[in-house]
């Protein structure tokens, strides 16, 4: 399974398909991928400068707290009184108040930024310790325990950690404005914190009324880091910014709090003056208003661009992802389509070739193989695929194939045809020659009076007869049906005791009846013919010495043969071939000459639907018969027998036949016969087929010679009472027992008027049927024959109108060669009569 050239058509195409898919999603993926990344990193952007807000609101409380509480310190260590302290905590704590208030707000606002990068989050978390240290450091103001500058660190802290958070937001590399948005606001916001810062100090001096040492050097480094971080911000922030915060420079109230400012610039000439601590925090307050204000509008206008670079980016990654889904659709689709175009072309393809292989090309040869039908015009169906690519032209060439795989099978079978027709006129020439020779021996067995002569006829009319049988077997693997009809219900112990006096050793067979049976009339020829062949075997492969015991009986709906001998046997293997062989009849071939009788027993079988099975018996082989309800028939109404046609019967047979009438003993009436090393049939009497018995003697069994193979009457020589059945025509012939008005082995036509007790004269010219395509007159079989017997009534003469045996036999008889000779000379080239008339040469079926 892992080869590729195993692989399904379908699993290849998937595969054809699959890997640029996979190729062109991974591809788009890793695109799409960075793009997202963009995406969210600029809504992060965005949102952690929108929390500016939040941010610089908490800067600008903290530094009113620091600023107030810086002066609020200064004067509690000039006074230190309680009434002071009292005072410096009910002044700080709604500043204290305010600040918490803007730091709740912060974390309520940073809670949707939990997951954002790992910088902003310890910046943020730096932001929450300092402002802890503020809160924890707010009671140690009242008191003054501390000094100023360990107090004033932990704000300068918090707020330098608020700065670093606002800094903290970054739109990437790539976005160079962005990155100078945020640079703007936070460099106005360090403005703004140095101002606080010198404003602070300012106001704690004026709260003590003395600067301290170092006072000047400290407002002098925050004069000039505000001037270089109001630089930085003119630098990066727009001309509108520049020019806003020049107008807030150019406001009265800043105007104010920077000439306040300069009065503490120090001089050369004097010492820097202590502003009045109520007029410089108003002044510085209202110039810290204005500072908050311009750091709103560079916060906003830096959170409104973040916003819109982040839309802008989500908008282009839904385009970019759009986009890429559609083009993979579009691909996907195109791919399936034209898939499935090559998976249905193929698969029809491939359904058309495995039904001409499994279906259409072996239903052809089937009915090419039966003989019985005319070989007519075989459509091969059109290809299936009619496209013009590769594909259609291999559906082109299946049917090319098709059509002449059918050709040749047709020409096999005209030749298959043309074959067995020669089989069928050898056949019909050598049955010719066989009766002839039959008839001839009928004439020498009634003129010798020898008996050892007249035994060695019957052993040449009994080799004669299975030579007629071996024609017979040709005929069937021909695909012709046999010539012998009856068309009278045969009793099946008639039929069984007929197929015994076909075969050479009819002496070891041993019959046993279980029940009244009756066969149809027109397959008891051919049942004959199988049963013939079974036991032909069942006594050619079992010792000399043993018996073959035949069984019959009604089974359910149908009957039951078994034919059991005690022979060599077959092995397991030969015994499924053969029986594989008996279920489904082969077409006839060389193996057909080696092992005709098999052949020709599963041919008669499959035609009458006749069931033939072999299994290992206890010391020989068994041979299980059974014959279904289509094949059985009533028993027809019994009539009194006639007369023994002299026909029929051999001399001996029919001098035997008038002893027994005249009460003479049947041992007295026959002669003496060589006696012979088989076993002799039961009670030594032939039963018949309605159940009258007849004596036999000087018989052997064979095939019939047919209806007139006897001329009349001869001498009886006498012969020994030992009991020799007769042909097989002569056990089911009426004139043995069946009732009077039965067609002949020949045909199948109803009882004759002569039965019916009627004898219409024969005409004058023959009955014809009109003429066939050729002009020549049709005649009608047997239209000029009556009947030959008719049944006796006790006490009751025969009609004397009824016509000599000897005549009617010898006329059947010349009719019989003129059929046999006529079918002996038929040609590949038959002539088929119209529609519903019947055709010359043959009997009427």
């Amino acid at each position: 399974m892992l080869r590729l050239r195993d692989w399904r058509m379908r699993t290849k195409l998937a595969t054809v398909l699959v890997i640029p898919s996979l190729a062109f999603l991974v591809l788009a993926g890793v695109q799409a991928r960075g793009l997202v990344g963009q995406t969210t990193a600029l809504s992060d952007f965005a949102e952690q400068v929108g929390i500016g807000r939040q941010i610089t609101a908490v800067v600008d409380r903290l530094q009113q707290e620091r600023d107030r509480s810086a002066g609020e310190l200064a004067a509690l260590r000039r006074s230190g009184g309680s009434a002071d302290r009292d005072a410096a905590v009910a002044a700080l704590k709604p500043l204290q108040a305010a600040a918490d208030q803007a730091v709740a707000e912060l974390r309520t606002a940073a809670e949707p930024l939990a997951d954002a990068n790992a910088g902003w989050r310890v910046a943020y978390a730096q932001v929450l310790e300092a402002y802890d240290q503020v809160v924890y450091i707010r009671s140690a103001i009242a008191p003054a325990v501390l000094s100023s500058d360990t107090i004033l660190s932990n704000y300068h802290r918090a707020v330098a950690a608020l700065l670093n958070l606002l800094a903290e937001p970054s739109p990437g590399d790539d976005q160079r404005a962005l990155t100078d948005a945020v640079l703007r606001y936070v460099q106005l916001s360090r403005v703004k914190e140095f101002s606080s810062r010198i404003r602070a100090e300012l106001y704690t001096a004026a709260r003590a009324g003395r600067y301290e040492v170092d006072d000047q050097a400290t407002l002098t480094d925050l004069r000039a880091q505000q001037l270089t971080a109001l630089g930085a911000f003119r630098v990066t922030a727009t001309a509108g910014q520049v020019a806003r915060y020049d107008q807030i420079s150019r406001d009265p109230a800043f105007t104010s709090a920077a000439a306040l400012e300069e009065r503490t610039l120090p001089t050369v000439t004097g010492k820097p003056a202590v502003l009045p601590a109520s007029q410089w925090w108003a002044a510085s307050e209202q110039r810290h208003e204005l500072l908050r204000q311009l750091e709103s509008e560079v916060l906003d206008d830096a959170a409104r661009r973040a916003d819109e670079a982040s839309a802008r980016q989500l908008r282009n990654t839904l385009l970019v992802v759009g986009g890429i889904v559609a083009v993979l659709l579009v691909a996907v689709l195109i791919s399936l389509l034209v898939g499935r175009s090559v998976a249905r072309s193929i698969r029809l393809l491939r359904g058309q070739a495995l039904r001409i292989a499994q279906v259409d090309l072996p239903h052809t040869l089937e009915r090419l193989r039966v003989l019985d039908r005319p070989v007519g015009a075989i459509e091969v169906p059109p290809a299936v695929v009619r496209a013009r690519d590769e594909i259609g032209e291999l559906a082109q060439a299946f049917v090319a194939v098709h059509r002449s795989a059918v050709d040749v099978a047709v020409e096999q079978a005209l030749m298959r045809r043309n074959v067995n027709a020669m089989f069928v006129n050898l056949a019909r020439r050598s049955q010719v020659l066989v009766e002839r020779q039959l008839e001839l021996l009928d004439e020498l067995e009634r003129e010798e009076g020898d008996p050892e002569q007249l035994e060695n006829l019957f052993r040449l009319d009994h080799l004669a007869a299975r030579m007629r049988r071996n024609d017979e077997s040709l005929l069937v693997l021909a695909g012709t049906e046999s010539s012998r009809r009856w068309h009278r219900p045969v009793g099946l112990g008639a039929v069984l005791l007929a197929a015994s006096a076909e075969i050479e050793q009819y002496q070891r067979v041993r019959h046993e009846s279980g029940g009244e049976v009756h066969v149809v009339g027109h397959a008891v020829g051919e049942l004959v013919h199988l049963f013939a062949e079974l036991l032909e075997n069942a006594t050619a492969f079992s010792r000399p010495d043993t018996l073959v015991r035949v069984v019959a009986g009604a089974d359910g709906t149908g009957a039951l043969v078994e034919i059991v001998d005690q022979g060599l046997g077959m092995s397991p293997a030969a015994l499924a071939e053969a029986n594989a062989l008996l279920a489904r009849p082969p077409a006839a071939d060389v193996a057909a000459s080696e092992r005709m009788g098999l052949f020709v027993v599963s041919h008669l079988g499959a035609r009458h639907g006749v069931s033939v099975r072999l299994r290992g018996g206890r010391d020989g082989l068994v041979a299980r018969v059974r014959l279904p309800a289509a094949l059985l028939a009533a028993a027809p109404p019994v009539e009194l027998d006639s007369p023994r046609s002299p026909r029929m019967l051999t001399p001996q047979l029919a001098a035997a036949s008038r002893s027994v009438a005249n009460g003479r003993d049947a041992a007295s009436a026959a002669g003496r016969l060589p006696a012979s090393p088989g076993a002799e049939l039961p009670a030594g009497r032939l039963p018949g087929p309605v159940g009258v018995e007849v004596p036999v003697a000087g018989r052997r069994p064979d095939v019939a010679a047919g209806p007139g193979s006897a001329s009349g009457p001869a001498p009886a020589v006498p012969r020994p009472s030992r009991p020799v059945p007769v042909r097989a025509e002569d056990v089911l012939s009426p004139a043995a027992g069946a009732p009077a008005g039965g067609g002949g082995w020949f045909s199948r036509q109803g009882p004759s008027a002569a039965a019916r007790g009627t004898a219409p004269p024969s005409p004058a010219t023959p009955v014809t049927a009109g003429t066939n395509e050729r002009g020549l007159p049709v005649r009608v079989p047997m239209a000029q024959l009556t009947a030959v017997t008719q049944s006796a009534r006790p006490d009751v003469p025969a009609p004397r109108h009824d016509p000599d045996p000897d005549a009617v036999g010898g006329m059947l008889t010349r009719f019989y060669q003129g059929v046999r000779q006529a079918e002996a000379d038929e040609t590949q080239e038959m002539i088929i009569p119209p529609t519903g008339v019947p055709s010359e040469g043959r009997p009427q079926q």
